[in-house]
């Protein structure tokens, strides 16, 4: 039987873990864990400082060579076993995650499951991490190449995904080789912290990853990457921040992977399957409450498509359930603060006052909670907000097209360049507009890109290197090249 949530909160560490312990903060300082449906306290954790940050990184630090000097197999060994023992704690992981950022626990389920396949395809990758050795065209040396790990890694999530994206970071890391430090999001550390006694468990060494949780990110980040010890950073999260920390990363020239903001575009051709379509968009939209960075922020829409589009996409969001992510039959759950359903407040707000309809919702719910009503708006001016703004929300902003070159060139108009997605029964028109559209992936006839086996991530400003794939392991390991003369 599955525990209830405080009974499985009780059993978490306090926040801050090095060196396999887990401690109170230097400060003395704690903060607090609160559900979003509710307002309730769930947790209290220890609030890390920079004189936490500095005993992390020496940690990690420290720990560098012997972590690297195990053999592949065993890293994929504690990898596999890791993914078992999410697969098996599935109802608990979900039901944290519900409790803590109040995404329905149908929901939540299935990201466990997305979450535990980075942990097997990782398995799977630590024993395939690729070299090469061949003699040079002049026949005169020997080149032998090797890939090893980085060193050192800071890992900064999100809040929207508290498990996959700690998986998905976490993962390649110990496959490659490299010690942690690792800062969970304040609003969602819980399941984080699940995860790091599940590591354990499944055999990570004392040492390897160290944990700061804390309401002073800056503080905390800033002194592992000026520590002069850490030698990578991966980031998931907004622009904004993304641009303060590269411009950190650049005194210690570290490596850098960045999953930043986007602004998706979701195109609907002339020749669509309405049902296909609308189902597309409903994942692309809804998912997480719309408070994913993949989330269909614009959705452009043929002309003689649009009337029928709209419809059906109306009678779909209207339908939808709001209310406590534990409660059976949720379809959405609340948004994770009081200021998130502001930002989505303000950005509905404006499209109307610029002349945008409100097909359905278009309010936030009274009472308790961070809730806000699935809408549809049509008829959304380009120089609204919400069009170069991440709405984070379940709003659908719908826009009318005449021509595929008018809505790729819309779907281009922004700094943004994650995912977008084209609706089309057309081969050649789908392929023809993904390969026009400026975003590291596309979405063809799916509202679902994320998969463990892809490479996740995006261009422009929506960031630098991907997870995931084959390609995601590579941004944890270094080139290194030694030359041998042929006597």
């Amino acid at each position: 039987m599955t525990r209830a949530v405080a009974d499985i909160v009780g059993t978490l560490g306090s926040g801050i873990y090095r060196g396999g312990e887990w401690h109170r903060a230097a400060s003395g300082g704690t903060f607090t864990v609160e559900n979003p449906a509710t307002g309730e306290t769930i947790a209290t954790l220890a609030d890390g400082d920079r004189a936490d940050a500095s005993a992390a990184i020496a940690s990690a630090a420290g720990h560098q060579r012997d972590w690297a000097a195990v053999p592949a197999r065993r890293r994929s060994e504690i990898l596999r076993r890791a993914y078992e023992l999410v697969v098996e704690r599935t109802d608990e992981l979900a039901a944290l995650m519900t409790a803590e950022m109040g995404k329905p626990l149908a929901e939540a389920r299935g990201e466990v499951a997305y979450a535990a396949e980075f942990f097997r395809w990782y398995a799977e990758e630590a024993v395939r991490i690729r070299g090469d050795a061949r003699r040079s065209p002049d026949g005169k040396s020997r080149f032998i190449i090797t890939a090893e790990p980085v060193g050192p890694s800071i890992l900064i999530t999100p809040w929207n995904f508290p498990l996959a994206m700690v998986s998905r970071k976490i993962g390649p890391a110990i496959a490659a080789g490299c010690t942690m430090v690792y800062k969970p999001a304040n609003l969602t550390p819980l399941t984080s912290l699940y995860v790091v006694d599940l590591l354990s468990e499944a055999g990570l060494p004392d040492g390897v990853l160290s944990v700061v949780c804390t309401t002073s990110p800056g503080d905390v980040v800033s002194t592992w990457i000026d520590s002069g010890q850490a030698r990578k950073l991966s980031f998931t999260g907004s622009t904004e921040v993304g641009k303060l920390l590269l411009e950190q990363c650049a005194r210690g020239v570290l490596r850098t992977s960045m999953e930043l903001g986007g602004n998706a575009p979701f195109i609907v051709c002339e020749d669509a399957d309405l049902d296909t379509a609308v189902d597309a968009a409903m994942v692309a939209k809804t998912r997480n409450m719309g408070e994913a960075c993949t989330a269909a922020n614009r959705m452009f829409v043929h002309r003689s498509r649009i009337d029928e589009f709209v419809t059906a996409l109306t009678e779909r969001m209207s339908a939808l359930t709001v209310g406590d992510g534990a409660v059976a039959g949720t379809d959405v759950g609340p948004l994770v603060e009081a200021k998130a359903v502001d930002k989505v407040d303000r950005l509905v707000a404006d499209a109307v006052d610029r002349g945008a309809t409100v097909m359905c919702g278009g309010r936030r719910v009274d009472g308790v909670g961070h809730f806000y009503q699935p809408t549809v708006l049509t008829d959304v001016a380009q120089d609204a907000d919400l069009m170069s703004t991440e709405i984070f929300g379940p709003v659908a902003a719908i826009v009318g097209f005449d021509t595929d070159d008018e809505a790729v060139d819309a779907a281009n108009d922004t700094e943004f360049g994650l995912v977008a997605y084209v609706m089309t029964e057309s081969v050649d028109r789908g392929l023809s507009i993904a390969e026009r559209l400026e975003s590291g992936m596309v979405g063809f006839n799916t509202g679902l890109v994320s998969n463990p086996a892809a490479p996740f991530g995006g261009v422009k400003q929506s960031g630098l290197g991907r997870e995931g794939g084959l390609t995601g392991i590579d941004e944890f390991l270094e080139t290194k090249y030694v030359a041998i003369p042929v006597k």
